[in-house]
């Protein structure tokens, strides 16, 4: 079958920027869906994105659907012939409808009976046909969270449109979307090609925009670009420019045609914290910092200018001019936020909710500082340094610096506790509270720090689910997820032996508003432990390991962890899909036997019996010191060595005789052997 190329393109105002990445690769997996849903093969697709515009490439799209063979059932066998052998009218008015003879109709037996049926060809639609409704479809169910509506019009999208273009091969597909009709015109850049082009072809229309019309339609290619362009603006002024791949993404998007513009400010601003400059640069005016080879900031910066001026000198300058104020600004923040400790600002921690049901910052502010102390005090660590950074900790949201810039909390509390001459680990603690900032990202390095986010997070965890605010589905407003992932990360990664069980009943007892603890201490420990096996999963073990050791459901993540190790080693060893299956068996018989085993194993008559309780009475002894001091590893490994008196027993020995006393003791004996094993992990739960 002959295919052709397909261009959809929709033209409007300036798009937004952090969405327009999202808009874009959705609008290409709507076509492609509707593309295959509607039977229509293609080849290669490509999303293009710029401020202006939304487009898809989709090249060797079919001309037509297949033709298909379409079979109608009729009336039964015995409802289709009168006695005579004659048809009945119900068989004659189905070939009607098919459009054909009685004498044309087939039989069709199945094993529940016998029907007329009619086997026809349906000649497949045309690809021009099918278009329209499939690119109006795309569009009408692209994820825009804000619609808008312009002039008099009722139609809704996130910006107002000018032009749509939908071209199959040379072929123009006239049809409305959002209100206009599609051709096979487009726009070039505002300024620099303002006048309407006209694309022959599909495959011309990238090369077109960017010849003709001074728009590079690859926003990937843009970002390309804006990189290499960066860097070596950077690099004329003696720097290295600071290039995050979020800001990246955001100055192509704003971008069509970008050009680089390297500006400058006063060298005195350099006595801020590098963290206020860089997000006054990066935030508010979308520029990249430059940083010296030490990284330190330099004096300069890089923009992009999305068009190629005759006076490039004005543009630089209007850039100095904006920037300007804004580190005046922050200068005087910092002048002035420096004038009150952060000691001094606890107590208006009173005036902030924290949450209407728990309280103020001030009142989470004690709660955590409690919390902060126990922790410390359970791992031997320095209560009066957690529970310093504890009080102090949320006293950098009454700043005005952390009032403008949001993102800097925890930063800045860092720089005005050593300002105010608080202890190092206290000071950084106040940022490492917040630490995971995402997923993925680096843990508390003190430990300070990670007693004091451990406390932060349990705290909020627990407020938030006593407070009936449980994330449902993707709803997670509080972040509980995140928070929770974290808080596992912290434990496990800086190895902390705490309790979480325990841990979450002391939070939870800390809350002061009315909540049913009954109900919600079981939802949030399966809340934590559903995180859990999330993070056990993406580190590479197996969800029947994981359910293994959640079996026997270890308190401290730390030791679950280390179980967990044990388990994905002991399945390696060649013992153990025998002893796993053994397991299994135990637990069956243990489970089903109407016979209760004995308090303890009684007199056993056959060797095999008598070899299998000396060697787990062994066993019992040589594992108690490795689950000691949790060398689950050893301890599996010594139980694996009982395989062949296992295997041995259960040849030999028939559990469920006659003669009940023996009975009970020898299920006795088997239950005393799945409980070594249960010590450790369930291991019944491994699949072979």
């Amino acid at each position: 079958m002959t295919t052709q190329h397909l261009l959809f393109e929709l033209g409007s105002e300036e798009l937004p920027p952090k969405t327009l990445l999202r808009l874009s690769n959705a609008l290409l997996n709507n076509i492609t869906q509707g593309l295959t849903a509607a039977g229509l093969s293609f080849g290669s697709s490509k999303a293009y994105a710029t401020p202006r515009r939304l487009a898809v490439v989709i090249e060797n799209v079919v001309t037509a659907q297949a033709d298909t063979s379409v079979e109608k059932r009729g009336p039964a066998i015995q409802a289709a012939f009168m006695p005579d052998g004659s048809p009945s009218k119900a068989a004659l008015g189905f070939a009607v409808s098919c459009g054909t003879t009685f004498e044309q109709l087939q039989r069709l037996k199945t094993d529940k009976g016998e029907w007329l049926s009619f086997t026809q060809q349906e000649k497949g639609q045309a690809t021009p046909v099918l278009l329209p409704a499939i690119i109006q479809q795309s569009v009408a169910n692209l994820p825009i969270a804000k619609r808008m509506r312009w002039g008099d019009s009722s139609i809704e999208f996130v910006r107002p449109v000018h032009w749509a273009v939908l071209l199959y091969g040379n072929e123009t597909i006239k049809t409305d979307v959002l209100g206009l009709t599609t051709g096979n015109t487009t726009r070039g850049h505002r300024f620099h090609a303002p006048q309407a082009l006209v694309i022959d072809a599909p495959e011309h229309y990238v090369a077109i925009l960017r010849q003709q019309g001074k728009v590079i339609a690859d926003i990937e290619q843009r970002k390309a670009i804006i990189k290499a362009a960066g860097t070596k603006a950077a690099a004329d002024v003696g720097g290295i420019a600071h290039i995050e791949a979020d800001l990246l993404e955001e100055i192509a998007a704003l971008n069509e045609w970008p050009v680089p513009v390297t500006g400058h400010y006063d060298a005195r601003f350099l006595a801020l914290p590098a963290e206020v400059l860089i997000t006054t640069m990066q935030t508010n005016q979308k520029y990249f910092p430059v940083k010296n080879a030490e990284g330190k900031l330099l004096p300069h910066f890089i923009t992009f200018s999305n068009i190629e001026s005759s006076n490039p000198l004005s543009i630089q300058q209007g850039n100095e001019r904006v920037i300007t104020p804004r580190l005046s600004d922050a200068e005087f923040f910092w002048k002035q936020d420096r004038k009150q400790s952060l000691a001094d600002r606890v107590d208006s921690l009173e005036s902030i909710v924290f949450q209407q049901q728990l309280g103020t910052l001030a009142d989470k502010t004690h709660r955590v500082t409690a919390l902060s102390g126990h922790i410390a005090a359970l791992l031997q660590e320095d209560v009066s340094l957690a529970q310093r950074a504890a009080t102090l900790a949320k006293t950098d949201l009454m700043t005005n610096m952390v009032g403008e810039f949001g993102n800097l909390q925890g930063i800045m509390g860092r720089y005005y506790a050593i300002a105010d001459n608080e202890l190092p680990e206290v000071a950084l603690a106040l940022e490492e509270q917040y630490f995971p900032k995402q997923s993925g990202g680096i843990t508390p390095s003190t430990r300070t720090g990670q007693i004091l986010a451990v406390a932060e997070k349990l705290d909020t965890l627990t407020g938030i689910f006593s407070a009936g605010l449980i994330p449902t589905g993707d709803k997670d407003p509080y972040a509980l997820r995140r928070a929770t992932i974290g808080l596992l990360r912290i434990i496990i990664e800086k190895q902390l032996n705490l309790n979480i069980i325990e841990l979450v009943d002391i939070a939870l007892n800390a809350q002061t508003h009315v909540f049913d603890a009954a109900i919600i201490r079981p939802l949030l420990l399966d809340f934590i432990y559903d995180r859990l096996k999330g993070y056990c999963l993406d580190q590479g073990y197996a969800a029947d390991e994981f359910e293994a050791v959640m079996s026997v459901k270890p308190a401290e993540p730390l030791d679950f962890m280390q179980r967990l190790k044990a388990v994905k080693a002991f399945r390696q060893l060649p013992e153990a899909i025998s002893l796993a299956a053994t397991n299994k068996r135990i637990s069956n018989i243990l489970k089903k036997s109407p016979t209760q085993p004995a308090e303890k194993v009684g007199v056993l008559v056959e060797s095999a019996e008598q070899a299998l309780l000396q060697a787990a009475l062994q066993s019992a002894e040589d594992i108690q010191p490795l689950l000691a001091q949790r060398d689950y590893t050893a301890a599996l490994n010594r139980l694996a060595q009982l395989r062949s008196t296992v295997d041995a027993f259960f040849d030999q020995v028939m559990v469920n005789t006659d003669d009940l006393e023996l009975r009970a003791s020898r299920l006795a004996l088997l239950a005393m052997l799945a409980e070594q094993f249960l010590h450790i992990a369930d291991i019944s739960k491994l699949q072979a």
